[in-house]
């Protein structure tokens, strides 16, 4: 039998994005403002990131600048990341996808200690992590897929993940079936081939669609 690729986005999808940086917007700036801050982070970073030459390390330590962070906590994101979590069921759904032979990969727009970090805190082993970084390239450009297609010889079988603008759009393009983990209860755009509202279910929707 041929094997089965699936492959996943990480901040959002997998480990608590918007927990993790919210916890840390409040931090600095009290709570009362976190979710405006929040808000306006989500604005920021695509555009940080547009012509892919920063670092996502530099990516957080200017958005928080740009937020006006006080001296000392410009790279309070930065030093934060490892720490952020991944969702409850995430785990679990992860290693009954693995249980049913899909290979496992993570396409993140991220830096390698980070991602690391992140695999670390899943405890679930991947086979490729693809790394926006590492390729000068930040999703929803097509560099991670096409990275992923060198290494593999192949695009994936499907892409989950919880980003309609960074992922689904562009899995979209390329003809893939995606999985979209709505954990906001958002209004899809681009339209998912399946949509979950958490990784919960996972290992049949994947064979649904492959």
């Amino acid at each position: 039998m041929a094997q089965r690729w699936a492959t996943f986005d990480c901040y959002g999808t997998l480990i608590d994005w918007n927990g993790g940086i919210r916890g840390e917007l409040a931090r600095v700036f009290g709570e009362e403002r976190a979710d405006e801050l929040l808000a306006r982070y989500h604005e920021l970073e695509p555009q940080l990131e547009a012509d892919g030459t920063r670092s996502y390390r530099e990516v957080m330590t200017d958005a928080m600048r740009e937020l006006g962070a006080p001296a000392g906590e410009g790279d309070a994101l930065a030093r934060s990341l490892p720490s952020w979590t991944p969702f409850p069921e995430v785990p679990a759904a992860l290693m009954q996808a693995r249980g049913k032979g899909w290979k496992l990969a993570i396409l993140s727009n991220t830096d390698r200690d980070y991602i690391e970090a992140s695999m670390a805190q899943l405890g679930v082993p991947f086979e490729i992590s693809i790394v926006a970084s590492e390729i000068g390239s930040y999703k929803p450009a097509l560099g991670h897929w096409r990275a992923f297609e060198e290494q593999v010889g192949r695009l994936p079988d499907v892409h989950v993940a919880a980003s309609l603008f960074h992922d689904v759009a562009p899995a979209n393009e390329l003809g893939l079936p995606s999985i979209w983990i709505n954990r906001l209860g958002e209004q899809p755009g681009p339209q998912p081939s399946r949509e979950l509202p958490d990784l919960n279910g996972l290992g049949e929707a994947l064979g649904e669609l492959a």
